[in-house]
């Protein structure tokens, strides 16, 4: 029999006190309820002497709400502690794309910023990314998955044709210098 750990026992016995099901949750959303609430300032703002600053304490009593709301469901639990993973896994994929991408520039600094295509590009495969990790978590995927069982040669390649004949037009009849204007202004 493998012997487990330390660490792996002391990872097992915070399982077990309920920090990944309970405290982390609840501290995210927290946190990011919170977060939110300061920067949109939806609850209003008061005067104390001559700033005005958010109302804290109502932002933290809605935020703390709205967490145990969220842990008191073991569903968005689990749909969290999913999509933070798959989140994670998104996140070293893209950083390890990016480190290859590094090693053919040599000593050469790489950034993304002189490739604003890039950007865009890894922007939209980002956010279909979280777009299809939240379908996946919520047991939505198989639901979009089944509106393409129907569908025979006739109909994917009609698809394909007016995905092509969309890229082209717009390719067409976009302005080509409003991207060298706008870098003309920074």
């Amino acid at each position: 029999m493998v012997e487990e750990s330390g660490f792996r026992s002391a990872i097992g016995f915070l399982g077990k006190l309920g920090v990944y099901d309970v405290i982390l949750p609840f501290l995210l959303v927290f946190t990011i309820v919170f977060a939110i609430l300061e920067k949109t300032k939806i609850l209003g703002m008061e005067k104390v002497g001559e700033r005005e600053i958010t109302k804290k304490n109502l932002n933290a009593m809605v935020a703390f709400v709205v967490a145990f709301l969220v842990i008191a469901s073991t569903q968005l639990v689990a749909v969290i502690n999913q999509v933070m993973a798959n989140i994670v896994l998104l996140l070293i994929l893209a950083i390890s794309f990016l480190l290859l991408v590094g090693v053919f520039f040599g000593s050469k600094e790489f950034t993304l910023k002189d490739y604003p295509g890039w950007i865009t590009f890894f922007m939209v495969v980002m956010f279909l990314g979280i777009v299809v990790i939240f379908l996946n978590a919520l047991d939505w995927l198989k639901y979009v998955f089944a509106l393409f069982v129907f569908w025979n040669e006739e109909w994917a390649i009609t698809i394909i044709f007016v995905i092509i004949i969309l890229g082209f037009m717009w390719f067409v009849i976009r302005d080509p210098n409003s991207g060298k204007k706008e870098a003309k202004k920074d």
